[in-house]
């Protein structure tokens, strides 16, 4: 049997040293951000990103902001499960037009004619605010708060390749979303049973890289349930980005996980295991691909099955009680990218 060690780390550390290079002592997981993502100018390629996504059980509304080098965007997205609406808008701005915090809380805005994306933090939570004037051929204006209940845990994660490429994300779910989404004359309120979920990335990637990322948050059989499950691009390094919040307690995950799907019909089944144990034992039912390309294959490019639907299955937090899960609507995805 394969013996883990993930070390937790308890102290603010930063990603990189005074040299610009990745520090080793970075390694590890964290139940709350330490790190300073310091990322030197010299490095080749950096990535940094904070995509928020909220979610009730009808719908999903995301947003961005990030930084590729190359150029600067901010983007959304909305999908709404009973009607299978889709919608999706994002702009582009030239390199160094914002700075990109290196912390997990900052502030985060991108202006354009055609849209406006902000993610503002405001103590106790992050306020998520998107315009556009034409989103799809809908006017969208959205203002949401995503609260941090005081105490609650969260995935801090340093994946590290070598001295010159690592990634710091922060997986934060389960964290109580009010507001609104607009959609022309159609207002989608949000409160009870409504989460948002961040995925904040700062760091160096290979050049060519395959991801699998799934994340649910909801309530099950009266516990605040929520995951992140993570594989392929960490294979090797000795980290993974695989956890449980199970009422605001975080347990890490260490094992790798095992994932089974059809590249040739995405809409069937996933199934999701743990390695090694039956920590984590679930099937994805899709609903809806979210599929989209960019750039060229032979040169940049990204390319996305990002499938919405519900997870169904059991999972085992450190207090060793099986908690199971029915019907939690949330996604996963297959990504590759040369970046």
């Amino acid at each position: 049997m394969t013996r883990y060690h993930e070390p937790e780390l308890t102290s603010p550390v930063d990603l990189c040293g005074p040299d610009g290079r990745f520090n080793r002592a970075a390694v590890g997981w964290s139940r709350h951000p330490l790190h300073r993502c310091n990322l030197a100018p010299s490095l080749e390629r950096p990535k940094k990103w904070n995509y928020w996504a909220v979610t009730n059980n009808d719908l999903l509304f995301s947003t961005t902001i990030a930084d590729m080098e190359r150029l600067q965007l901010g983007g959304a997205y909305f999908f709404h499960r009973g009607t299978k609406l889709h919608l999706d808008k994002t702009v582009t701005r030239p390199p160094g037009t914002i700075a990109i915090p290196e912390y997990v809380h900052g502030d985060m805005v991108i202006e354009h004619p055609d849209m406006r994306v902000s993610h503002t933090d405001e103590g106790a939570g992050t306020r998520l605010q998107v315009w556009a004037a034409d989103f799809q051929g809908y006017p969208l204006e959205a203002d949401i708060h995503v609260r941090r209940p005081e105490g609650h845990e969260t995935l801090n994660v340093v994946i590290p390749w070598n001295d010159l490429s690592m990634q710091f994300t922060s997986k934060q779910n389960t964290l109580p979303a009010t507001g609104y989404i607009q959609l022309g004359d159609t207002r989608y309120e949000l409160g009870e049973g409504a989460f948002g979920c961040l995925d904040y990335g700062r760091g160096v990637w290979p050049l060519h890289t395959v991801w699998n990322w799934g994340a649910a948050s909801g309530v099950q059989d009266g516990r605040l349930v929520g995951f992140n499950l993570g594989d392929k691009w960490t294979t090797g390094t000795g980290m993974n980005e695989n956890g449980l919040c199970i009422d605001g307690k975080l347990s890490k995950i260490s094992e790798d996980l095992v994932l089974d799907y059809d590249r040739t019909d995405w809409m069937k089944p996933w199934t999701v295991r743990t390695s090694e144990s039956d920590r984590i034992d679930l099937v994805f039912e899709p609903e809806y691909d979210r599929h989209g390309t960019s750039g060229r294959r032979e040169a940049w490019f990204t390319e996305v099955h990002q499938m919405f639907g519900v997870y169904r299955g059991t999972i085992v937090p450190d207090s060793g009680e099986v908690i199971r899960v029915r019907d939690l609507f949330g996604w996963i995805e297959e990504h590759e990218a040369r970046w």
